[in-house]
């Protein structure tokens, strides 16, 4: 009986030191995924530039430029002010290279569920899905020098 307490201590200790090695593997991955994510960032008319960076413990897009065209249909979908107006927030890694938040289609007025790709170091595939999935938007973004 005693063999059998000491082994299963040195397993416990085994699998606690794999799970911390297994911890401390991912989180420069995830870190790493979210600095490359962070920048200035256009939509595929050019008409909006977003900012994405940290925003508590997550990574929120901020409009920092926009054509007077896309203030105009914000205005009419009920954004009186789209510079300024926070349009992606709460992404955080999902796990699979992608960053799950909420998204904001300021021309509509809608906030629904998103899921966010880095392609490459220069582009991003945005989804968005509203009303139950029923309707989803897709738009691939690039960097802006």
């Amino acid at each position: 009986m005693p063999q059998i307490i000491a082994m299963h201590a040195a397993m416990m200790s085994v699998l606690r030191k794999s799970a911390m090695l297994l911890l401390a593997l991912t989180l420069p991955v995830a870190a790493s995924a979210q600095a490359m994510l962070a920048g200035h960032w256009k939509n595929p008319k050019g008409s909006v530039v977003v900012r994405l960076g940290p925003c508590g413990n997550a990574i929120c897009g901020v409009v920092v430029d926009a054509s007077a065209h896309a203030k105009d249909a914000a205005r009419k979908g009920g954004t009186p002010n789209l510079v300024g107006t926070r349009i992606l927030s709460g992404l955080r890694p999902n796990g699979d290279g992608t960053f799950k938040g909420q998204a904001f289609d300021p021309k509509r007025n809608i906030h629904a569920p998103a899921i966010v790709r880095l392609i490459d170091r220069d582009a991003l595939l945005i989804q968005g899905c509203a009303f139950l999935g029923l309707v989803c938007k897709e738009q691939r973004w690039t960097r802006v020098s």
